[in-house]
C-alpha cells in the first residue's frame, strides 16, 4: 500500500492506493462504491487477471484518503484522472462498482467495466418519501437536529463534508451519461441487488450502445462470489 500527494482544483488530496502484479505493461483502474475503500475491491479481483496491473484507489473520503471537501461525482472524475496521470500508466480499462461506476464513466475509458454501477433514478419507497417530506418541513421551520434523527447509521457518521457530498451524489441521474458512452462496456449486476436494482442494469445495458450484461445470483456486492468468471469474461471482452 502507498500513498500520493495531488493537488485538483486548488485542492490537496493525499490518496491511499495500492498495485498488483507491479511488472506488468497493461492496468485497469479498480474503483470502489459509495462507504467502500479498495480493500473490499483487492479482496474480489486480487487473485485474477494476472496479464494485467491493478490499480486500488481509496477515492478520496474513503479508506485511508481523507477528504476536507464538498465534492461531486464531476470531481472524483477529475481527481482519479489527475491522480493516475502521476502514476506511469497504461490503462487499457477502468472498473467502478456502485458510485465507483459512475466516475469511472465520467473517464470515458476505451474499456468501461460497470459492477452494478449507480446513476439510474429508481422509485423511493413509502418509507423513505416519507422521511424526505417529514426532514424538508423541519429543515424549513429551523429543526435541523431533529432531520438528523431520519438519518441512516451509516449517514449520521458521515463527516459534514462527506454528507454534503453524499447529497450532491445520490440522486443524479446519468441517463445522458451512458447513453453518450460510446466506447467498448461490460456490464454486470446481481440480480437480487436491492441499491441498484436489476432492472436498472437492464436500462445501462440499453442505453450504452457497444455493452454486454451479465447478472449472477447475488445482491449488491454479487462481484466477491463471482469474481473469477466476471474476470475471464473481462479478459475475453476487452477491446
Amino acid at each position: 500500500m502507498a500513498s500520493k500527494s495531488i493537488e485538483v482544483l486548488d485542492r490537496k488530496f493525499d490518496i491511499s492506493y495500492e498495485i498488483v502484479n507491479p511488472n506488468q505493461k497493461k492496468d485497469i483502474v479498480i474503483l470502489h462504491g459509495w462507504g467502500s475503500n479498495k480493500e473490499i475491491m483487492k479482496q474480489a479481483f486480487g487473485r485474477y487477471l494476472h496479464e494485467f496491473r491493478h490499480i486500488y484507489i481509496d477515492m478520496p473520503g474513503f479508506g485511508k484518503s481523507s477528504n476536507n471537501y464538498v465534492l461531486t461525482t464531476k470531481d472524483y472524475s477529475l481527481i482519479i484522472k489527475k491522480f493516475i496521470e502521476t502514476l506511469n500508466t497504461n490503462v487499457v480499462a477502468i472498473a467502478g462498482h456502485s458510485f465507483g461506476g459512475k466516475v469511472a464513466t465520467l473517464m470515458n475509458p476505451e474499456n468501461l467495466i460497470l459492477l452494478s454501477t449507480a446513476g439510474i433514478l429508481e422509485e423511493k419507497s413509502l418509507k423513505v418519501k416519507t422521511k424526505i417530506c417529514f426532514a424538508k418541513i423541519f429543515n424549513k421551520l429551523g429543526l435541523r437536529k431533529i432531520t438528523k434523527s431520519f438519518r441512516s447509521d451509516d449517514v449520521k457518521q458521515m463527516s459534514h463534508e462527506m454528507y454534503e457530498t453524499f447529497k450532491n451524489v445520490v440522486d443524479e441521474d446519468f441517463t445522458f451519461i451512458f447513453e453518450s458512452f460510446e466506447k467498448n462496456a461490460m456490464i454486470f449486476w446481481g440480480k437480487a441487488d436491492t441499491a441498484t436494482t436489476l432492472p436498472a442494469g437492464e436500462k445501462i445495458h440499453k442505453l450504452i450502445k457497444n455493452s454486454s450484461f451479465t447478472a449472477y445470483e447475488g445482491d449488491h456486492y454479487f462481484f466477491l462470489k463471482h469474481a473469477k468468471d466476471i474476470c475471464e469474461k473481462i479478459e475475453n471482452g476487452l477491446k
